[in-house]
């Protein structure tokens, strides 16, 4: 190594892991503004713990020279900077791990970006973190980007927070500076909550004042960046909270095992403890405690492990195992803050995928009840979230799940969404409360039902679904089926979507989000109407894939019918009898579907009409009528 190395593990490199083994483990992230020298920090750290083996300290003198920011000194940016990308911009994009550790402890350090448009792999890096090291460069003072990262610090529930007034022998150690900076970064952290504060002026390239004091700044009294981390005492108030166990799996190797594995994240649970499994209320009693290495008798928040019930208790996957005298909420309606990670704007109403614990439903988010402004914090209308905006909302799920708030348990009460579609994460949230509203509204139980409806009409009800392009002919044919099914004694109806917008959603604009919301209504009422016993014609653009599949949904199997009326973008231009092609083209109509917005085609539709000219909308509507008959809606 680079050092020399700890004179135990060169004479007993047992007794070395052993008391290696027995150090307790902190978590930490550096964040802060672009270039404020958190990657340097991290690098002299490793550089410092004598982690730095003799070839990588070659390799970091090579490209010193060749890629450095030092002027052909070491540039310790480059032992965490590993991104092509990032070495050539001098930047930190990733969220980059680091391990190492010192005599009394071991470390996990996160180094996160400090540009804006990455804010989302700065909440990754923080979500586990005990500690948070935010890094001030001397010479630009307190910014934008070091209150964002502050307020998420905050929001996330890290509670020890480090101020590394970085680069100081850039400002001649100069404590004037260095008290300014520390005066006005306390007076954010005072309105944000943050009241565990230490303030400590560093110079990463020089090292001063990360493993020993400097003479540079006689002025200076407090504790080192190391002896800080090493001596932080970091309750962890998950172990001091109630038993709580998410379930990853059922473990049943054979017929005398059944054991349920997972995680404690909250509390202490031994062999006799009465647990109760959540939601479904159901209680028994713990009888081991199972490990790859052997039974325990006490586990605590942090281990994996497997508990076997003295009773045979039904448990799946994504149930929660807790204390039964402090069992988790339950719920299904949640107010949240939410930090937006997708470059496409939150759609309100939209369907998304939320993973809570080791739980996945689906979720739709309603307009936020506002934005917050993390310069001032103040709080901003909103109509919805875009990139790395924080903003308070309401959630709404498809079932209830167990949670605790997350200022109580950040297992418990945090979850991220992610897009149906592309499974990509679109927003990681932060549950506060589950929603009274959701106690005092129950469904009324109704003597005639949609099967009863359904034989008094002679017929089953189903939403026939038209999608297409403005001009693609959809409201065309859709009114010759239903004119035909009126003939022939059907109770049908038909929901319109220029009809529609002059009373139900006349509110609503044109843009994504009022588009979701546009459908999400109308597919609620054809969810009513098709309960109602009615066959339901609805003629929309719907331009998107997600609402369409929320539309089916909420209908049992068969009842939804997709005729995807595909002419063309060419053709439906051409006949634009509305005129709404040229205005588009002209500038004169923003977000029309085909021009400056979307159409995501059905990928697999129950029709898939040819509204190009091969054929007419008579035959159009034969061959809806003929999908109705095969599958029974109507009878032969």
């Amino acid at each position: 190594m680079a050092h020399a190395t700890n004179d135990l593990a060169a004479t007993d490199i047992e007794a070395y892991l052993a008391q290696h083994e027995r150090k307790s483990m902190l978590r930490f992230i550096t964040c802060g503004s672009v270039d404020d020298g958190k990657s340097t920090l991290i690098g002299r750290l490793l550089y410092d713990s004598k982690l730095v083996f003799e070839d990588h300290l070659a390799a970091l003198e090579s490209d010193s020279k060749q890629v450095g920011t030092q002027g052909g000194e070491l540039d310790f940016a480059l032992l965490v900077d590993g991104l092509a990308a990032e070495r050539e911009q001098g930047i930190t994009i990733d969220v980059a791990y680091r391990f190492f550790s010192t005599e009394r402890r071991k470390f996990i350090v996160a180094d996160t970006p400090g540009h804006e448009q990455y804010t989302r792999n700065m909440v990754t890096g923080a979500s586990t973190a005990d500690v948070a090291v935010i890094l001030i460069d001397a010479r630009s003072g307190v910014l934008t980007q070091t209150r964002r990262h502050s307020f998420l610090v905050s929001l996330l529930g890290i509670r020890h927070v480090v101020v590394a007034i970085n680069k100081l022998d850039l400002v001649d150690y100069d404590r004037e500076v260095v008290d300014a900076i520390e005066a006005d970064y306390r007076a954010f952290a005072d309105a944000i909550g943050l009241d565990d504060v230490t303030c400590i002026p560093i110079s990463a390239l020089r090292g001063d004042n990360i493993t020993e004091p400097s003479d540079r700044t006689p002025w200076y009294d407090g504790p080192t960046l190391i002896g800080y981390l090493e001596t932080v005492d970091v309750d962890d108030e998950s172990v001091a909270g109630p038993f709580r166990m998410p379930v990853q799996w059922v473990n049943r190797p054979d017929l005398d095992f059944r054991g349920f594995s997972g995680p404690v994240v909250g509390g202490t649970v031994r062999p006799g403890d009465r647990v109760r499994a959540v939601p479904s209320g159901r209680e028994s009693n713990v009888s081991r405690i199972v490990t790859a290495d052997g039974d325990l008798d006490e586990a605590v928040a942090g281990q994996s492990v497997t508990l076997c019930l003295t009773d045979e208790i039904d448990v799946s996957r994504g149930d929660v195992l807790a204390a039964a005298s402090a069992p988790p909420g339950v719920a299904d309606q949640f107010e949240c803050h939410l930090v937006w990670m997708a470059e496409e704007e939150l759609l309100p109403g939209r369907p998304y995928l939320m993973k809570v614990g080791t739980r996945t439903v689906t979720a739709t988010v309603a307009q936020p009840k506002y934005s917050i402004n993390v310069n001032t914090l103040e709080h901003l209308a909103a109509r919805t979230l875009h990139l790395n905006e924080i903003g308070v909302c309401n959630l709404n799920l498809d079932r209830p799940v167990p949670f605790d708030p997350y200022a109580d348990n950040r297992d418990m009460g945090g979850f991220i969404l992610i897009d149906r579609f592309t499974n990509a994460t679109v927003a990681a949230g932060l549950l506060h409360f589950a929603l009274r509203r959701a106690d005092n509204v129950h469904w009324q139980h109704v003597e005639v039902d949609k099967d009863a409806r359904s034989r008094l009409n002679s017929q089953r009800p189903a939403l026939v679904w038209f999608t297409g392009l403005s001009g693609s002919g959809k409201s065309t044919i859709a009114n010759l089926v239903e004119r035909r099914l009126h003939e022939q004694g059907h109770r049908t109806y038909l929901l319109d979507g220029d009809n529609v917008r002059h009373g139900l959603n006349k509110d609503l604009g044109f843009t994504d989000a009022d588009r979701v919301e546009n459908i999400r209504r109308v597919a609620e009422v054809g969810r009513l109407m098709v309960d109602a016993g009615l066959i339901v014609l609805a003629s929309f653009i719907s331009p998107f894939r997600a609402e369409r599949r929320m539309a089916r949904d909420l209908l049992d199997d068969g009842e939804f019918i997709e005729v995807f009326v595909d002419s063309g973008l060419d053709v439906a231009e051409a006949r634009d009898r509305k005129g709404l092609y040229a205005k588009a083209r002209r500038g004169e109509l923003a977000n029309f579907t085909g021009i400056d917005s979307p159409y995501e085609e059905p990928e697999a539709p129950e029709i898939h009409l040819d509204a190009s000219g091969a054929i007419s909308p008579e035959q159009a509507a034969d061959q809806v009528i003929d999908h109705l008959r095969r599958t029974g809606i109507i009878p032969t």
